[in-house]
């Protein structure tokens, strides 16, 4: 993968060493969040790699004590992240500056306009506008602060733990992540909610699944553009399917979890998701919510 010839993000907030202090957020296997607020829902998409389901923690949340703040990060800004001497930051820089360059083309083709994410690089756990991000818990999308939270410590777990290492793997990660950010600009996460919030159980882990396939396939759609410039080769995108692959719901739970549970999707649901996006480039043929069988 060519990441060095991609334009750099300005969009990175290097806050590596500002730790919360203590151990926030969700141990690996425990779940995601869901936290409603009039109108506005939040849907934190805790960790693409381990299976979370994006509601299980919503009895959790409505247990808490009344009126108890969600902790947040610092308001002041982030200083301009320097990326010399530090290939993580160089790399997530340049791979969040490509999404970004692909999917304002892609907003304004579609008749509108791409409000680009901030991605925060943390080390151990930070606060976010969706609760504590903890490195246990993995990468994930806060819709409440529009940003990707990501501990780089997590690219050994996926090389290590799930067979998926590279630089691509690296990037579909990343580019997974911001295709909730695209789902979030579109409007989805707000319809998934309203839907799910009508549904049981099982019928919300169904459209869990359907939105993070979605976001699967907005991760190929990238890879399609990024291969078009030759930034990618075909043993990159091999790679890509084997992250993908790796982290399915039957891959991380090993049959021990009914697939009525899964909310992530299986291995060959998640891989015929990014396929469809890398051999398209349209994101309108990601609509996985229309398609009976996904």
């Amino acid at each position: 993968m060519r990441w060095g010839d991609m334009r750099p993000s300005d969009n990175v907030e290097d806050r590596r060493g500002e730790g919360g202090g203590g151990r926030g957020g969700f141990p690996i296997g425990g779940g995601g969040m869901r936290l409603g607020g009039g109108t506005l829902v939040i849907v934190v998409i805790v960790s693409l790699l381990f299976g979370v389901n994006p509601l299980s923690f919503l009895g959790m949340m409505d247990s808490g004590a009344p009126g108890q703040p969600v902790p947040r990060a610092p308001a002041r800004p982030a200083a301009p992240a320097s990326a010399q001497g530090d290939p993580a930051l160089a790399f997530v820089q340049r791979t969040l500056g490509d999404t970004e360059d692909v999917w304002t083309v892609l907003f304004k083709n579609l008749g509108s306009r791409y409000d680009a994410p901030r991605l925060v690089l943390f080390s151990g756990s930070y606060p976010s506008a969706c609760g504590m991000a903890n490195a246990a818990a993995g990468p994930f999308y806060c819709p409440a602060d529009r940003k990707v939270y990501l501990d780089t410590a997590f690219f050994r777990e996926l090389a290590q733990r799930f067979g998926a290492p590279g630089d691509f793997a690296q990037a579909y990660v990343i580019a997974h992540e911001i295709g909730h950010h695209v789902q979030n600009e579109l409007g989805t996460m707000r319809e998934y909610d309203q839907t799910a919030a009508r549904r049981d159980a099982r019928q919300r882990n169904a459209l869990s699944v359907r939105l993070e396939l979605q976001a699967d396939c907005y991760a190929g759609v990238w890879g399609y553009y990024a291969a078009k410039r030759k930034l990618i080769d075909p043993n990159d995108v091999e790679a890509g399917l084997r992250a993908a692959a790796a982290v399915g719901d039957d891959m991380i739970t090993k049959g021990r979890v009914a697939p009525d549970a899964f909310t992530h999707g299986t291995a060959a649901q998640r891989t015929r998701w990014f396929k469809q996006g890398m051999s398209t480039g349209d994101p309108r043929s990601c609509n996985t919510f229309a398609t009976r069988d996904v």
